[in-house]
């Protein structure tokens, strides 16, 4: 979340003409409800590997850029783009051996019935990839090497080689594989098998979720309402913004429809919540209250805007089960944890144990390159298309953007970057633990793989939430050349969702820097002005909306037994 709607002050000092002449051409030109993050916008000109770099060559590392998935400026996802954009780019209606391809290799994902979800075509290869991915991020490209990633510079020779997933035999054995053989990831649930055949291609999350809308329309058209997460954020359409707490109870949201339900979200941090199943009767015995029929319940398998959370074990195979009983759909919004990004599963879902009926997908599948998906069941595909109604979206399926698709599938798989988060992502956890065993402030460290979350408090025994203390953070943080976010929806969570490539060299300066910051520039005075500034922002801003939250939860669980556990 950003702090402010172009981040900076009028004048703004130490910077280059260039710089200030593209604030000003934005502020003139640009929508004015847009946002920069910091107080003082970088203007970043290039970018590389799991690093950024602004107009005067200085060098960020990037903690928060869960798009470029496999590096910023990534060689090979380039190349494949533009040696198809120089062949041909065209719209799904003409056919293209590389679009079936695509769907294929990612559908099998979804349908793995256990964490590993993306492997070679070899007999006996893991999910997992090179162990020695273990430091330094170069070029974000390709190769694991012995001593850490190196990445690569190949460039494709067609969009569909080297592709090494289930019923795609390898050309030829990666070296990282070749050493490591019999190391997956940390074991997750077994699952039962989604039966996800279906494959749409649209360009952005937000159309991903909005098609999952109309899909649910068209299937259960008696069944108009929907349930959905608190704090969650499912993308810009209209229609999402209503299924979205984090807007329609954010600044400027005009509130919750009464066809849409509010699932409160579950706090481990704090005991709250942690009952799925009885949230699931809360949510069916709302919408009967209202009127209606409950026909879907939408949900990001970890959530992200709603403050880096992982759903207790357990809680959304209770939530799912509860609700299919009843028939609803059930949709897992994969936009923010999905592609490796968990460690343990190559989707978020998978690491639940629960069998979605549509899976939404964006961000990083084209690592920047618009591109995103929907999978379904072929039952739910035929109900959408019954009524003879066309679907078409101009780029969603062209040549270039599958192309894409396909390098970042590969340079996933090939240099074991589901494994590598799961790796870098335990030793950056037990960093944070260490610093929350030290510092007052830090009350919460959690997360899976790269998805992981700090917590601001303003004490331990309290747990109150600190958004000024947490933005204090990012901000010398940013100062020290690492850049971090805040969210949640009282905006006190720092969020850690870095590129894949982000090895254990980025992991040490990341820890370093926050230790540093904590131990030397947040003294007793420096805290007791931020504990003033809690206070202000409290009663203007997160305090109301705290209240709307518990009041929510007051009327969901009206006449039930309430399910904080």
């Amino acid at each position: 979340m950003a702090s402010g709607k172009d981040g900076a002050a009028a004048g703004v000092s130490g910077v280059s003409s260039a710089y200030s002449t593209a604030l000003a051409a934005r502020r003139r030109s640009y929508g004015p409800n847009t946002s920069l993050s910091y107080e003082q916008p970088l203007m970043i000109v290039r970018g590389h590997g799991t690093y950024l770099y602004d107009d005067q060559g200085v060098q960020y590392l990037d903690c928060i850029n869960n798009v470029s998935h496999v590096g910023h400026a990534n060689a090979e996802v380039a190349a494949s783009a533009s040696a198809q954009l120089h062949t041909l780019n065209t719209n799904s209606r003409y056919l293209h051996p590389d679009l079936p391809l695509y769907t294929e290799l990612l559908l099998s994902t979804l349908n793995s019935t256990s964490d590993k979800s993306l492997h070679s075509g070899n007999k006996g290869s893991s999910a997992g990839g090179c162990s020695d991915i273990s430091d330094g991020c170069g070029s974000g490209g390709g190769n694991c090497s012995r001593g850490g990633y190196s990445g690569s510079n190949t460039r494709r020779s067609s969009s569909s080689s080297n592709v090494t997933f289930p019923g795609i035999q390898p050309q030829s054995q990666p070296q990282c594989q070749q050493q490591q053989q019999s190391q997956p990831p940390s074991s997750s649930p077994t699952i039962s098998q989604p039966n996800l055949e279906v494959l749409y291609l649209v360009c952005s999350g937000s159309e991903a979720n909005d098609l999952a809308l109309r899909i649910i329309a068209a299937a259960r058209p008696g069944a108009t309402h929907i349930a959905v997460m608190g704090g969650a954020y499912h993308g810009h359409t209209s229609a999402l913004i209503q299924v979205s707490p984090y807007k329609f109870w954010g600044q400027g949201g005009t509130g919750r429809q009464p066809h849409v339900h509010v699932v409160p979200c579950p706090d481990p941090y704090r005991g709250d919540n942690l009952d799925g199943r009885a949230a699931a009767r809360a949510a069916l015995a709302a919408a009967a209250r209202a009127g209606g029929q409950l026909g879907a319940f939408l949900c990001e398998s970890v959530l992200s805007c709603g403050g880096q959370v992982v759903l207790p074990q357990g809680y959304l195979k209770e939530l799912y089960d509860e609700l299919r009983s009843a028939g609803v759909l059930l949709v897992a919004d994969e936009v923010q944890c999905g592609f490796g990004r968990c460690g343990r599963a190559f989707w978020g879902f998978q690491t639940q144990g629960v069998a979605p009926d549509i899976v939404t997908m964006g961000k990083p599948i084209g690592n920047g390159y618009p591109l995103a998906a929907l999978a379904t069941t072929r039952e739910l595909a035929a109900a959408f298309s019954a009524p003879g109604m066309e679907y078409f979206n101009t780029y969603g399926g062209s040549t270039a953007a599958v192309a894409a698709g396909l390098a970042v599938l590969r340079v996933i798989q090939r240099d074991g970057l589901q494994h590598h988060a799961q790796r870098v992502g335990e030793f950056i956890l037990s960093g944070l633990r260490r610093l929350r065993a030290t510092y007052e402030v830090v009350g919460d460290v959690r997360g899976l793989g790269l998805f992981l979350g700090i917590e601001i408090v303003r004490d331990k025994a309290s747990k109150r939430h600190a958004p000024a203390t947490a933005r204090w953070l990012k901000e010398r943080m940013k100062a020290r050349r690492v850049l971090l976010s805040t969210d949640g929806p009282y905006d006190n969570v720092l969020k850690i969702k870095p590129p894949l490539v982000f090895g254990i060299r980025e992991a040490e300066m990341l820890l370093g820097q926050l230790s540093e910051v904590l131990e030397r520039e947040l003294t007793a005075d420096v805290l007791h002005q931020l504990n003033q500034r809690e206070d202000e922002v409290w009663a203007s801003v997160y305090g109301p909306r705290y209240l709307q939250y518990r009041e929510n939860e007051r009327m969901l669980y009206s006449g039930l037994p309430h399910a904080r556990l």
